[in-house]
């Protein structure tokens, strides 16, 4: 029996890396999966994870597109349990003065209101169903600072505070909303930053992988974490627990 048996699960970013790791996790354990991204790589990922996963091209700072998606999720599954907001982009190495408005913008616009819009979207449907689980993958940066990634930490800061405000409104409907906080994980998306990450400062000696975070995103997807809302959930191999070793 999977720990997702009968759910219909959204997860957004799901053409590689994080997203892609908690679909195929989802779908390994029962879940039907509904892959969401702008890549056309989703299409494949989909295919390959078989019928029971349909792939749809979603930029998730479009308010009519989420709209169409839950609609499309909906018309193939009949419902939706589950919401993994994980899309992301990750831009680093301005400082605040040289930072321009423009970049600060796209990562509030994809980070930040992509997270808030599908929120909004799958709200209703959960509440209708009398429960669901969201879960809104932020960062490390999302629980302290990091120089020249101001754009970066405001938005991940910023999910962090809408799932506590979204948990206090969907608690009492049954809709648990939860975030997680990655440290540094291997995938594309942060390439460049990963290169030249000293890897000693994590205790536990290795960058995190997709599947870290896919295991945690799994265990609140079920309903195993049905006490857990409001909550954050620090993947990230003790990074966050201080500074081990000389810098």
């Amino acid at each position: 029996m999977g720990r997702l048996d009968g759910k219909v699960a959204i997860v957004t970013g799901a053409a590689r890396g994080q997203g892609e790791a908690e679909a195929r996790r989802f779908a390994a354990e029962g879940a039907r999966v509904v892959l969401a991204d702008v890549l056309d790589d989703v299409k494949a990922v989909a295919d390959d994870i078989g019928s029971d996963a349909i792939a749809l091209t979603l930029d998730v700072t479009d308010e009519d597109g989420w709209s169409s998606a839950v609609g499309a999720a909906l018309d193939r599954f009949e419902r939706i349990d589950i919401l993994v907001n994980n899309a992301a982009i990750y831009r680093a190495d301005s400082p605040l003065v040289d930072t321009a408005l423009a970049d600060y913008r796209a990562l509030i616009e994809i980070n930040q209101i992509g997270v808030f819009l599908g929120m909004r979207a799958v709200a209703p449907v959960m509440v209708e169903r009398g429960g669901g689980s969201i879960v809104n993958v932020s960062s490390l940066d999302g629980l302290m600072g990091h120089a020249g990634a101001i754009a970066y930490v405001s938005s991940k800061f910023a999910v962090r505070g809408m799932t506590k405000v979204a948990a206090l409104e969907l608690g009492p409907a049954g809709v648990r909303v939860n975030s997680i906080h990655p440290g540094v994980i291997d995938t594309p998306m942060i390439a460049g930053f990963v290169d030249r990450f000293p890897v000693r400062r994590i205790p536990a000696q290795r960058l995190g992988r997709p599947d870290d975070v896919a295991s945690l995103a799994l265990f609140l997807a079920s309903d195993e974490s049905s006490f857990c809302t409001g909550a954050e959930f620090v993947v990230d191999g003790g990074h966050s627990a201080g500074l081990g070793f000389p810098i």
